[in-house]
């Protein structure tokens, strides 16, 4: 017996409004300020939050009033979520640059050119896999089908938007009294140092040396943002991050700083001590900007290659399935449009013509960073490569795992180091050869973000029964007017903050931005030969001990270890959180359908928080740009102190009170 068809929620036949201005215009808006939210949050966290779920609600919220439909929300979603896919391709790679030394700033007109091509091919390849990824029943695509849910439960008046906007307004105003440069209240966390005084090791042959040092300590991150990554993510993967900080912040730098007795000098020299802003002697100003920032990171560098070469290979037999099918829909293509309107597609002759076409000037992008013939045709030729088999592969993941654990960085490691050893290889080194390989590998990383996020869309539409031409138009609308609004934002954020790692860069400000510097290492050591060989070797080796103890996501214990000790302490708690909302929920004996109400609920008031505390962290690095200063209210550091711990009871009575409002409402 044949399968019975699929029915969409929307039948085939059924016309109703879809593709309209209104629409579009609400998706590109949405587009440009969660994007700029995600790389703002990216940057400080290591992760971003997929824009789908918010964008669905606000979609919802405003189309709703004015009579649009599930088809019009359904268009204004999927141009939103450009925005976020774009910037995580973004702030993966091009704040490398930066960090490596071989932009002053964030260039904005070759970085608006580099999301606008990468974009574009990204849409370009996934049109024509759609038909195999997106039509096949076997591919479960998680997260399509919770959006899905959340657009036919607003055809009940269901939509969820004012948890978002109240979470959203609230996280805005904390990061307003709590930002450096905002009107200073709160503290985001309060430090200190915990001094083990002196040590004298018997080292034989009546040699006796002593030895000092001690632990940085502080409190987590007075972030509703983080806290809110963290709910998100759960209390498992918080965890893993969290670990990742413990092992380099409280293991690793203390041993590190305790066998280096040239630091001890170094902590009591005034002169230095003043310049890093502080009082001798300044062991908490070593441990961060000594230790951690030039021995721990380049060490969990090293591990988050062994991480992300351990994930690649963990999924080799999905990545192979993928590529397998990838290889036989190109060849099933076919030349005709089909006749129903849920099966219609750009055609595939422009899909090759804007392939071909955007090699010209990328070859072109290539040559100026590179100023060889031949580097710039290696490079072409290792992005088009690269870019496709790589972009099937981001879609294929996301119908196994969602868009939020899309493995999209250690993909982009691969090609970078791919191209790295071509490069070399062809005796293309310097700065030239780095900016060449950073080229590779931003164009390949913001094409396999967008991959991965239309693959989503695309299977949401096939759900509710959306027109892919339509969705796929939307789709390249928002590139065109996101790519230069994003740039835009990566440069004021840079300006106004700057990239750890990056000469001149405050780390007391700079935004950790891990993937980017992961990147920015990696290619500077193949290619510039700059790189710390004994420490990311020394890296390497324990990422292949956490492998060997199979210990969860090397990848994310790395990041963690790279990532301050606040933020990741913050993460944490914030999967505790979730941990003790869903235990006091589960103890009220709620149904499974009640459960999942309060989970989407909770998802949407940590996606609120993020959102909101990341708008006004750009909002305000503009002030800073402007020159603009804002006053401190509260001057007492004690009291800044004391009254930033009040946000986390805060953040908890939210997740619980809406979580568990929606739940008994059902």
């Amino acid at each position: 017996m044949d399968p019975k068809p699929y029915e969409p929620y929307v039948p085939a036949d059924t016309r109703m409004k879809e593709f309209t201005v209104r629409a579009v215009v609400l998706g590109v808006v949405m587009a440009v300020v969660l994007g700029a939210a995600n790389a703002y949050i990216g940057m400080v966290a290591g992760l971003t939050i997929a824009a789908t779920f918010p964008a669905a609600v606000v979609a919802m919220a405003m189309l709703r009033p004015m009579g649009g439909t599930i088809l019009e929300e359904n268009i204004a979603r999927t141009t939103a979520s450009v925005g976020e896919a774009l910037v995580a391709g973004a702030i993966f790679t091009i704040p490398a640059f930066v960090i490596a030394g071989v932009w002053a700033s964030v260039n904005f007109w070759i970085s608006a050119f580099i999301m606008l091509v990468g974009g574009m091919l990204g849409v370009f390849f996934v049109i024509i896999l759609r038909r195999t990824l997106v039509e096949d029943a076997g591919l479960p695509f998680p997260e399509s089908v919770a959006a899905s849910e959340i657009h036919k439960a607003g055809q009940k008046g269901a939509t969820g938007g004012k948890y978002l906007v109240v979470a959203g307004l609230t996280a805005a105003f904390l990061e307003l009294i709590k930002n450096a440069s905002g009107v200073r209240v709160l503290a985001v966390n309060i430090t200190g140092f915990w001094s083990w005084g002196m040590t004298r090791i018997d080292q034989g042959r009546s040699l006796i040396s002593e030895y000092t040092g001690g632990i940085f300590l502080s409190t987590p991150s007075a972030s509703p943002a983080l806290l809110g990554v963290g709910y998100i993510i759960g209390p498992r993967l918080a965890a893993v991050v969290f670990a990742g900080g413990v092992l380099g912040w409280w293991c690793l730098a203390p041993v590190m700083g305790f066998v280096n007795r040239d630091l001890v000098a170094l902590a009591q020299d005034p002169a230095w001590c003043t310049a890093a802003g502080a009082a001798a002697p300044c062991w908490a100003n070593v441990a961060v900007n000594i230790v951690w920032q030039t021995m721990v990171r380049p060490l969990a560098v090293g591990t988050m290659v062994v991480g992300a070469v351990w994930t690649l290979w963990s999924m080799r037999k999905s990545l192979g399935v993928g590529m397998a099918r990838v290889l036989a829909d190109v060849k099933q293509v076919k030349a005709v449009e089909a006749e129903s309107r849920l099966e219609t597609d750009i055609r595939y002759r422009w899909i090759v013509f804007g392939i071909i076409g955007l090699l010209v000037p990328i070859t072109i992008l290539y040559y100026y960073f590179s100023n060889s013939f031949g580097g710039s045709i290696v490079a072409a030729v290792v992005m088009v490569v690269a870019g496709i088999l790589f972009a099937a592969v981001a879609g294929y993941l996301v119908g196994i795992i969602g868009s939020s654990n899309n493995p999209i960085s250690g993909l982009t490691l691969t090609t970078l180091i791919l191209a790295a050893l071509l490069m070399v290889g062809i005796g293309l080194t310097g700065d030239r050869g780095v900016m060449a390989v950073l080229g590779v590998a931003a164009v390949v990383c913001c094409a396999m973000g967008i991959a991965g996020d239309m693959m989503q869309d695309l299977k949401v539409g096939h759900i509710l029964g959306g027109t892919p031409k339509s969705m796929e138009k939307g789709e390249l609308i928002a590139v065109v007017f996101a790519a230069p609004a994003l740039a835009g934002a990566l440069l004021l954020l840079g300006k106004a903050y700057g990239f750890a790692g990056a000469p001149g860069a405050d780390p007391a400000t700079a935004l950790p931005a891990p993937q980017a510097g992961l990147m920015a290492l990696v290619s500077q050591g193949i290619v510039g030969g700059e790189m710390v060989w004994p420490l990311f070797l020394a890296g390497m080796l324990f990422g292949i001990m956490l492998i060997l103890v199979r210990a969860p996501s090397p990848m994310l214990v790395a990041v963690g270890m790279y990532l301050p000790i606040f933020s990741t302490f913050a993460i944490f708690v914030g999967g505790v959180f979730k941990w003790i909302v869903d235990g006091i929920l589960a103890r009220k004996n709620y149904s499974q359908a009640q459960m999942d109400r309060a989970s989407n609920t909770g998802i949407l008031v940590a996606s609120g928080f993020v959102a909101g505390e990341a708008l006004m962290g750009v909002v305000i690095a503009g002030l800073i740009v402007a020159n603009f200063t804002l006053p401190t209210i509260v001057q007492s550091a004690v009291l800044q102190g004391i009254l930033g711990l009040l946000v986390f009871p805060l953040v908890l009575w939210f997740f619980y009170r809406f979580s568990n409002a929606e739940a008994s409402s059902l």
